[in-house]
C-alpha cells in the first residue's frame, strides 16, 4: 500500500510504555492466539497471555518521529476516516471517528482489560480501536514486503467495520438477540457480524484502491483465509466443529472480503439476510 507523505490520524492515544496493570483474562490455544494475533484480533474475554509473554519486548518509542509503524497504521486509520466519512454523507448519516489506543502489554478499555494476547479488538463502550503494535513485530522486520504490510491494514479495517456496524445499531441489536439464543444460534450470529465486518474492510479497500499496491487484495485475502474458523479448528484440534465457528470459514472470510472490495456498496453487505449463512 502506497502510504508515505499521506495523511496521519490524529485520532491515536498512543499509551505505549504505560503500564495497564490489572489480571490476565481467560484463554484459547495457542495457535489459534497467534492467528489472532497477526491478522484479525478476538474478543479480549477469551484469550490470556502467558505471565511473561508480553514483558521485555522491543517497543517502539511514542516520540521517535521515525515510528514507521505507527506512521503506517496512522495512515491506514486516516484513509479509513475519509472513505466512511463519504459513505455516510452518501446515507444522510454522520461517521463519528473512532480511536486507535496503541498500548504495550495491557491497558484498560471501555469493554475490559485489554490484553497483548487479545490481539487488536473494537470495544463498542467507548468506541475505541485497541492495538498493541509488538504483535507486529515479526510483520514490521520484513514492513514493505508483500505478506506483510497489507494485512495490517486488513486488520485495522475490520475493526474498524466493527466500529461502522456500531454506529449503524447493528451491534446493539446482535447483542438483544444474545439472550434468546443457545450457544450454537449465537455463534451463528457472531459469524454473520463478523463476516460483514470482513466486507465492511473490502468496501474500504475499494475506496483506497488508488493506493494500494499489486497484490494487496492477494494479502487481505490470504489473511482472512489464515484465520478461518475450520482452518483454525484443523491446526489446533485436527478435526472442525461447524456449530463452534463464530467467525467463518476460511471461503467465506474471503469471499465477503472480496464482494465488498469488487462491488464498494454497502448495500451488498447483508450477511444477515444470506440464506447461505443460516
Amino acid at each position: 500500500m502506497r502510504w508515505r507523505g499521506q495523511r496521519e490520524s490524529g485520532n491515536i492515544e498512543d499509551r505505549r510504555g504505560m503500564s495497564g496493570g490489572g489480571m490476565a483474562i481467560g484463554g484459547i490455544g495457542g495457535l489459534i492466539v497467534a492467528a489472532i494475533i497477526y491478522f484479525l484480533g478476538g474478543d479480549p474475554s477469551q484469550v490470556v497471555p502467558a505471565p511473561s509473554e508480553t514483558q521485555g519486548q522491543m517497543q517502539t518509542d511514542p516520540a521517535d518521529p521515525n515510528d514507521t509503524l505507527r506512521n503506517y497504521i496512522g495512515v491506514v486509520l486516516a484513509s479509513t476516516e475519509d472513505a466512511w466519512t463519504a459513505l455516510f454523507e452518501k446515507m444522510n448519516r454522520q461517521y463519528v471517528d473512532p480511536t486507535l489506543v496503541l498500548f504495550t502489554g495491557q491497558t484498560q478499555a471501555g469493554c475490559g482489560l485489554a490484553s497483548s494476547a487479545s490481539g487488536p479488538f473494537y470495544c463498542p463502550s467507548d468506541s475505541k480501536v485497541y492495538i498493541d503494535l509488538g504483535f507486529f513485530n515479526e510483520l514490521s522486520s520484513r514492513f514493505g514486503a508483500s505478506n506483510g504490510d497489507f494485512a495490517m491494514a486488513y486488520v485495522l479495517a475490520h475493526e474498524v467495520g466493527h466500529h461502522v456496524q456500531h454506529l449503524l445499531g447493528l451491534t446493539d441489536q446482535v447483542d438483544r438477540q444474545r439472550q434468546n439464543l443457545s450457544e450454537s444460534g449465537y455463534n451463528k450470529l457472531s459469524v454473520k457480524l463478523e463476516l460483514q465486518a470482513d466486507f465492511l474492510a473490502g468496501v474500504w479497500a475499494h475506496y483506497n484502491r488508488n493506493n494500494l499496491d499489486a497484490g494487496d487484495i492477494e494479502e487481505a485475502l490470504s489473511a482472512a483465509s489464515a484465520v478461518g474458523d475450520d482452518h483454525l479448528q484443523k491446526q489446533s484440534q485436527g478435526h472442525v466443529v461447524p456449530d463452534a465457528f463464530t467467525h467463518g470459514t476460511s471461503e467465506q472470510r474471503m469471499y465477503w472480503f472480496k464482494r465488498g472490495y469488487t462491488t464498494g456498496d454497502i448495500n451488498q453487505g447483508d450477511t444477515f439476510s444470506d440464506p447461505a449463512l443460516n
